[in-house]
């Protein structure tokens, strides 16, 4: 099962939406990887997830502080699902792909139930006050800068022109 974006996981902003769903591209890949059992391709998956997570949480606090949202709790929330990740990616790496049908099927499920809770638990949170901005607001930009911001975003992993180096929140 694949996650699909729909406009009800719509947090209210073009770019962080648009973050979205490139990390439910990622993760929907990382699935696929998952199942071929390549701990080597896993291993890259997971290092790109993060580095996408970078960017993201990046946009999300850039947008969070200049919208006047308290960030304090979103990140800690970002700190502990990279943490989470990281843990998930070494211990499948660990495994060097012989894991049994059932932990396939587990370690997906844990993705999709991330990617869920991060987008209702964490970001939803901040879409009333985002809904009083313009879609495409972009901290001390035009709309312009912001259909740019969440294009590239939106494209970049689709067309693998960079891999965003990890970082750590």
């Amino acid at each position: 099962m694949k996650l699909i974006w729909t406009k009800q996981l719509s947090v209210g902003n073009a770019v962080i939406d648009s973050d979205h769903k490139n990390l439910i591209a990622i993760i929907n890949d990382i699935k696929r990887v998952i199942g071929t059992k390549d701990h080597s391709a896993i291993s890259q998956a997971f290092e790109f997830l993060e580095g996408w997570l970078c960017v993201h949480f990046k946009n999300e606090e850039k947008i969070a502080l200049a919208a006047y949202l308290d960030f304090s709790k979103y990140k800690q929330a970002q700190h502990y699902s990279l943490k989470e990740l990281q843990h998930l990616r070494d211990e499948l790496v660990a495994k060097q792909g012989i894991w049994s049908e059932s932990a396939t099927m587990h370690y997906s499920h844990f993705l999709m139930r991330w990617m869920n809770e991060h987008i209702n638990k964490v970001d939803m949170p901040m879409k009333p006050r985002l809904q009083t901005l313009d879609y495409l607001f972009w901290p001390g930009s035009g709309k312009s800068e912001a259909n740019f911001i969440a294009g590239r975003t939106a494209n970049l992993y689709l067309q693998h022109l960079d891999t965003p180096t990890p970082c750590h929140v």
